[in-house]
């Protein structure tokens, strides 16, 4: 299984977590690529930076895509994720999604631990958009400003954990999301601190990916997520362009 994996951020070092994570949780058998925006910003907090990874992780998607059997956008948020899956022929799974459809199976209300104020609101409603809204418990973030973003879980690992008991505690959260690919692993570091399943973006993403792929579902030929119609077009770099003149 050839897994596809793109950092809609256009820092490295989250990139490097990223793929490790991925690594240590996918099966010996998964072949993985790991690539990383090429413009952008170096952390999505905000809608309209959004909006730019997403069409950083669509040229990256056209570029690379053809040969995997699932993709995985690796920011929480998914940035761009229904557009990809109406261009796409294979499963394209996100972060947030997968993390939410995980915490949802552990138990029925969930908190999501954020690396900044800015993003709360962004996540709110990726919360909202995937039916969930009626089981978060609460979205508790970090205060201070962030050194290095590819350093945040070792800058701020005590302040990450005080706020996954805060949310068990006061807000009564039956599972815990930690959001974000900079913290990628640190569930995994933590899980036994904290008294509630502890949920890691990229590796349920991960294992999500692996079971779509093995399903094998067929692309939509009808319905919302068909195809793009094909049409007239101007200033596409020439993947998307080709991947947009592909017929159904």
């Amino acid at each position: 299984m050839r897994l596809l994996i793109i950092n809609p951020n256009t820092s490295t070092s989250v990139s490097d977590l990223i793929d490790a994570e991925a690594r240590r949780v996918a099966a010996p058998d998964t072949q993985i690529t790991t690539l990383t925006a090429q413009l952008g910003v170096a952390y999505i907090e905000t809608r309209f930076e959004s909006l730019i990874a997403g069409y950083a992780t669509a040229l990256l998607a056209a570029e690379h895509a053809s040969n995997h059997d699932a993709m995985i956008v690796a920011a929480f948020g998914d940035p761009g994720i229904t557009g990809l899956r109406e261009a796409m022929d294979i499963p394209v799974v996100g972060l947030t999604e997968a993390a939410l459809m995980t915490a949802s199976m552990l138990g029925q209300r969930f908190s999501i631990i954020a690396i900044s104020s800015r993003i709360t609101s962004w996540y709110r409603e990726n919360v909202e958009r995937n039916g969930l809204s009626s089981r978060l418990a609460s979205i508790r973030n970090l205060q201070d400003p962030l050194r290095d973003i590819g350093t945040v879980q070792d800058d701020h690992a005590e302040k990450l954990v005080a706020l996954c008991q805060e949310a068990v505690t006061h807000d009564h959260a039956d599972v815990i999301i930690l959001a974000g690919a900079p913290l990628a692993g640190l569930a995994r570091r933590v899980k036994d601190r904290l008294p509630v399943p502890v949920v890691d973006g990229v590796s349920s993403a991960v294992c999500h990916a692996e079971t779509l792929a093995k399903l094998a579902p067929t692309g939509a030929v009808e319905g919302s997520f068909a195809r793009p119609p094909i049409k007239p077009n101007t200033g596409l770099p020439t993947a998307l362009a080709d991947l947009l003149a592909r017929r159904s």
